[in-house]
């Protein structure tokens, strides 16, 4: 496994639309590496999740989960979860605002629109089908991580920029964790 760099908002491969992987190739031994150093690159900067174009690999697989997330102290653990070619669906029109950062865009928070009820289906690392509903934090990180495949970052989505700005001013209390977005 390998601990990768991550693209930082500016490098044009995040503006990118990632390509579909083939699903007879998940069970690969190049896929199944990719998996393991995107996890092992989340869990190094204590990620809620990461998307493989944030790796500089053009294609559709996001991860994501956490027990506890120093950066998101009051969410709610969400389980590992490896989605290959990612849909999501709506369950309503219901939207809220609520913080977030990106491991792309370090050191910058921004309250952002999301859906609160989604649908994801897609893969996971054994080629087997996922299809979850899910609410409120799950939900949002799943939007913001398959986000990337469609080449948006956050700030792309924020309606409203007095909320905006770097995560040291607007939560000074996370100050303490260590550096990483």
């Amino acid at each position: 496994m390998t601990i990768h760099s991550i693209l930082r908002m500016g490098d044009p491969r995040l503006l990118e639309s990632a390509s579909l992987v083939d699903p007879a190739l998940i069970t690969t031994s190049q896929v199944q590496a990719l998996i393991d150093d995107l996890l092992e690159t989340m869990y190094s900067v204590n990620g809620a999740g990461l998307a493989a174009p944030q790796i500089g690999i053009n294609q559709q697989v996001v991860v994501f989960g956490f027990e506890k997330n120093l950066r998101y102290p009051l969410a709610e653990s969400i389980p590992e979860t490896i989605l290959i070619n990612p849909i999501i669906t709506p369950l309503n029109d219901l939207q809220e605002e609520d913080w977030e950062g990106c491991l792309s865009v370090p050191g910058i928070r921004a309250k952002v629109p999301r859906f609160t009820q989604i649908r994801y289906q897609g893969l996971d690392r054994f080629g087997q089908r996922i299809d979850r509903t899910v609410e409120d934090f799950h939900a949002r990180v799943v939007q913001h991580e398959c986000d990337h495949l469609i080449g948006k970052l956050f700030p792309m989505r924020v309606k409203d920029f007095t909320h905006f700005g770097f995560t040291d001013i607007l939560f000074p209390e996370l100050s303490a964790t260590p550096p990483a977005e």
